[in-house]
């Protein structure tokens, strides 16, 4: 054997990027996706008596510390005002609620980390932002990070740290 063997190195470890995981800010709790249509005459006609008499009598305790998207899968045709009824129901109980479905609601969560987020560690730095993730990070929130990151990172990358993508870097 050869006395000359150079050591096996980690470059990854020793570099300086920071990976930027959104999965690590991924808010607990509970999401419901709630259905209107059931609510709905035939599934499409929204009586208005009938709703509020719907809204009336429903148990809104369970959505506590929920949060709830709400939506109607038929094509039915849902005045605004029907929504807003619903978000009042449950604003004594649901952390958030929001029109949509639950990509909808994950996107709404995580803009509402993300734009709170202190950024300044990553201020001049090299940043990847991790691209695989266990928790349901929807695609907007790896929109969201990049521009929040691009004015304040050196540069900003996707993926691992073995095979990453590069975004942008500063001049």
């Amino acid at each position: 054997m050869s006395e000359n063997i150079e050591p096996i190195v980690n470059r990854v470890a020793q570099s300086k990027l920071i990976t930027f995981d959104l999965e690590d800010y991924y808010p607990d709790g509970k999401r419901v996706l709630f259905d209107i249509a059931d609510w709905l005459y035939e599934g499409i006609i929204l009586k208005e008596k009938e709703f509020r008499a719907s809204a009336e009598a429903h148990d809104w305790s369970q959505y506590q510390d929920s949060y709830v998207a709400l939506y109607c899968s038929t094509d039915a045709i849902i005045p605004g005002w029907a929504y807003m009824f619903l978000a009042a129901k449950l604003a004594s109980y649901a952390k958030l609620t929001v029109q949509g479905n639950l990509e909808a609601l994950e996107t709404s969560l995580y803009q509402s980390v993300l734009e709170s987020l202190d950024l300044s560690p990553f201020k001049d730095k090299p940043v990847i932002v991790k691209g695989c993730s266990k928790k349901p990070v929807p695609s907007n929130a790896y929109l969201l990070i990049t521009q929040r990151l691009q004015p304040i990172a050196r540069s900003v990358m996707y993926g691992e740290a073995c095979s990453s993508v590069p975004l942008f870097k500063r001049k």
